[in-house]
């Protein structure tokens, strides 16, 4: 497809947000379900709601600029959302896997918070003021996500790595004459 003008980018740039959000609308439920933390789990379940509002929005601003929102797969979103899945089927332990999976949707919210703010942007310069206000609305709401996550990581990383800290204790004195073995055979060389 020719993109020749920037409300034909507004448009292809709209799609692929659209695209990306009904993805998500199927990964979401999952990671709830993966997630151990019940704060985590309220979180996704919380966007889930968001992100139907988000698409209904979505909805609007194609109405007003008289386009379809179809025609259009974010590879990006697929690519965000297959990484997802696969953190999803590993062996972890419970708050590793709720920071992984945080690590996972944060790398999602960036990715809209970038796309939302563009597509804002190019509305504006196009004199398309609804269409600008319902973007900001919605990149305001993926930036507070993204600070959401980054307040339960705050707790659910540093749970992770006292789990990490107590293997380590119960690991220490094997490790400790790997060390110091080492240390030998470098300082024989």
């Amino acid at each position: 497809m020719k993109v020749d003008n920037l409300r034909e980018l507004l448009v292809e740039e709209l799609k692929d947000l659209y695209s990306a959000e009904n993805q998500l609308l199927k990964a979401l439920p999952k990671m709830a379900k993966a997630a151990t933390s019940p704060e985590l789990k309220r979180a996704f379940e919380s966007h889930l709601k968001e992100t139907k509002g988000q698409v209904e929005r979505l909805d609007q601003v194609f109405t007003v600029l008289d386009a379809s929102p179809k025609g259009k797969k974010c590879k990006a979103m697929e690519g965000l959302v297959e990484e997802g899945s696969e953190w999803m089927k590993e062996d972890a332990d419970p708050d590793v896997m709720d920071a992984g999976l945080i690590a996972c949707a944060q790398r999602v919210e960036h990715y809209e918070i970038a796309g939302y703010g563009c597509v804002r942007t190019y509305a504006e310069l196009l004199g398309e003021t609804k269409v600008a206000a319902l973007l900001q609305k919605t990149r305001e709401e993926e930036g507070a996500a993204d600070e959401k996550l980054t307040k339960l990581a705050q707790t659910i990383n540093v749970e992770a790595n006292e789990e990490e800290d107590e293997d380590e204790e119960e690991a220490r004195p094997a490790r400790g004459r790997k060390k110091a073995s080492k240390k030998r055979q470098l300082v024989s060389r």
